[in-house]
C-alpha cells in the first residue's frame, strides 16, 4: 500500500464535518490521479463506510448494484430480493442505521449518474432534502470530471445547490511535501522527477526508487504502451469537445508562446475565439493567467501571460505531442536525445523557479513581512521572485539559478539592478534579496552576504 503523504488541511475538513451533530454534504472533486479515492480511503479508515463507485453503465445497473452493496453491508436479506425502481428505498435503510451510529455514505464518481440520467441531480436533491439531511449521514459526493461536478453539484443553476456543507476541490502535492515519496532521492533528483510528475501521486508512484530521471521518462513516457504515453488526452476527453482545439493551444503555450496575441498568432485564429477554451484549460487547472504580483487588478492587467501549471502536460506538450510521430514509427532514440539536450534548460530551470517561489515564504520566520508573492515583469526586465507586503513597506526580490556553476555577485548586482525598474512603493520601502542557487554560492558572494543582513542565499 502506498504511504498517505500531506493533505492535513483536507483531512481536517472532512473530521470537522464528520463531527457535526447533524448530516453533512461533502463534495470532493479534482483531475483524475490527484488522490481523491486514496485520501476518502484513509478517512474511512475505522469508521461505517459504505463505498460505491459508480460507472459508466446506464442507471438501473447502477442502482441494483448500489441496493446490492447496501443490502450486504447492513446483511438485509428484504432489500437484497428486492426489484426497484426507485433509489429511494436504499438511502431511507441507510438513514434507519444512522441512528445507531454515525454512516459516511461515499459516491464516487458521482458524475456518471448525471450522465446516465440528466436528471439525476435532481433526484438526488429530493432524497437529500427528504431523508439524508435529517439523518446521521456523512455524504460525500466524489467525482474526477470537473466540469460535470460542477455543473452537476456546484453551480448556481444545479438542483443540489446550497445543499453541500463543504467542498474540497484537491489539489496536487506541494513540492515540500515530496521527499516524503522517496527518502533516498536527492534535493536535485526530488527537483528533476517533480518537473515531470508534478505532484500527481499516480505518477510519482511509476517514478519511485528510479533515480535516472531520463530512464524513467523512457520508460513510463516515451514507450507506446506505457501508462503516461496517451495521459494527457484520457485527462481530457471526457472533459472537453474539440480535443484538437485543446491540443493547439497547450502546444503553442508549451512552445514559449505565453501572451493572448502570440498564442492566436501561432493558431491562425483571432484572440476572441480563445477565450472560451482558454477558460476552460484554467477551470481545469491545467493552465493559468499569470500577472505580475504588484498587479492591482490582476482581471484588468494587460501584462497577462498564460502558462502550463501543469508540470507533466507542460513536459509532454513540450517533448511528446510534438514527436509522437517519431515515437509512433519506431524511433525513440530521436526523442530521447532532444530531451536529454533541452531538459534542464527548457523545462526543469522553470519548474526550479516555481519550487523556490514556494519555499521563499520561510523568509517570514526571519521577521520579514509580506503577503504576497510571485513572478514581475515589464517590457523588458523579468525577475523571478516579488514578494511585498501590500500594507507596509517590506518587498523582497529573488533569482532563482538551476546551474552547475557556483553563482557570485554579478548576480547580486544584476539583481539589485533589475530591482531599480519596479515602481511599487519606491520612496519608502525596505529591500530584501535572495538568491537560490543549486549548486551554492562563491566565497566572495557568501562574504557579502555575511556582511548585509537584507541579503539572503539558499542552495535549493
Amino acid at each position: 500500500m502506498s504511504a498517505f503523504i500531506d493533505r492535513i488541511d483536507e483531512m481536517a475538513s472532512l473530521e470537522n464535518e464528520y463531527a457535526r451533530d447533524s448530516a453533512s454534504f461533502v463534495v470532493i472533486y479534482g483531475r483524475r490521479r490527484v488522490g481523491k479515492t486514496t485520501l476518502i480511503n484513509h478517512f474511512c479508515e475505522n469508521k461505517k463506510a459504505i463505498y460505491f463507485l459508480a460507472t459508466e453503465e446506464n442507471e438501473s445497473e447502477n442502482r441494483n448494484a448500489f441496493k446490492e452493496l447496501v443490502a450486504e453491508t447492513f446483511d438485509n436479506s428484504l432489500l437484497a430480493s428486492a426489484t426497484l425502481d426507485s433509489w429511494t428505498p436504499i438511502f431511507k435503510i441507510i438513514a434507519d442505521e444512522s441512528r445507531g451510529e454515525r454512516i459516511v455514505l461515499v459516491m464516487d464518481e458521482f458524475q456518471n449518474l448525471g450522465k446516465a440520467n440528466k436528471a439525476f441531480p435532481s433526484v438526488m436533491q429530493k432524497i437529500w432534502d427528504e431523508i439524508l439531511s435529517k439523518s446521521n449521514v456523512m455524504l460525500i459526493l466524489c467525482g474526477s470530471l470537473i466540469n460535470m461536478m460542477t455543473s452537476q453539484v456546484l453551480n448556481y443553476d444545479s438542483p443540489l445547490y446550497g445543499r453541500r456543507t463543504a467542498q474540497i476541490k484537491l489539489k496536487q502535492i506541494d513540492f515540500s511535501y515530496y521527499h516524503e515519496f522517496d527518502e533516498t532521492l536527492s534535493l536535485e533528483e526530488q527537483i528533476e522527477q517533480y518537473a515531470v510528475t508534478g505532484g500527481v501521486p499516480k505518477y510519482i508512484e511509476l517514478f519511485d526508487k528510479k533515480k535516472d530521471i531520463y530512464k524513467s521518462i523512457k520508460e513510463n513516457i516515451l514507450s507506446t504502451s506505457s501508462f503516461l504515453y496517451a495521459e494527457p488526452e484520457f485527462l481530457l476527453q471526457k472533459e472537453v469537445s474539440e480535443i484538437g482545439s485543446y491540443f493547439s493551444i497547450l502546444k503553442a503555450i508549451a512552445a514559449g508562446n505565453h501572451k493572448l496575441s502570440k498564442i492566436a498568432t501561432a493558431l491562425g485564429v483571432s484572440q476572441s475565439n480563445l477565450t472560451n477554451y482558454l477558460k476552460t484549460l484554467i477551470d481545469l487547472d491545467i493552465i493559468e493567467r499569470e500577472v505580475p504580483v504588484t498587479e492591482e487588478n490582476p482581471e484588468k492587467s494587460k501584462m497577462g501571460l498564460y502558462r502550463i501549471k501543469d508540470n507533466f502536460i507542460a513536459f509532454w506538450f513540450k517533448f511528446v505531442y510534438p514527436n509522437r510521430s517519431m515515437l509512433e514509427s519506431g524511433h525513440p532514440e530521436y526523442v530521447e536525445d532532444k530531451i536529454k539536450n533541452n531538459f534542464i534548460d527548457n523545462h526543469v530551470s522553470y519548474i526550479y523557479e516555481d519550487v523556490c517561489r514556494g519555499d521563499i515564504w520561510k523568509l517570514l520566520s526571519e521577521g520579514i513581512t509580506f503577503n504576497r508573492a510571485g513572478r514581475w515583469w515589464s517590457k523588458d526586465v523579468e525577475i523571478d521572485i516579488v514578494a511585498y507586503d501590500s500594507t507596509g513597506a517590506d518587498i523582497v526580490f529573488g533569482e532563482c539559478k538551476y546551474s552547475k556553476n557556483k553563482k557570485g555577485l554579478s548576480v547580486l548586482n544584476d539583481l539589485q539592478e533589475k530591482a531599480k525598474t519596479v515602481n511599487w512603493n519606491k520612496d519608502n520601502r525596505k529591500e530584501y534579496y535572495v538568491l537560490y542557487s543549486k549548486s551554492g554560492f562563491t566565497d566572495e558572494l557568501v562574504e557579502y552576504a555575511t556582511e548585509h543582513i537584507n541579503v539572503y542565499l539558499k542552495q535549493l
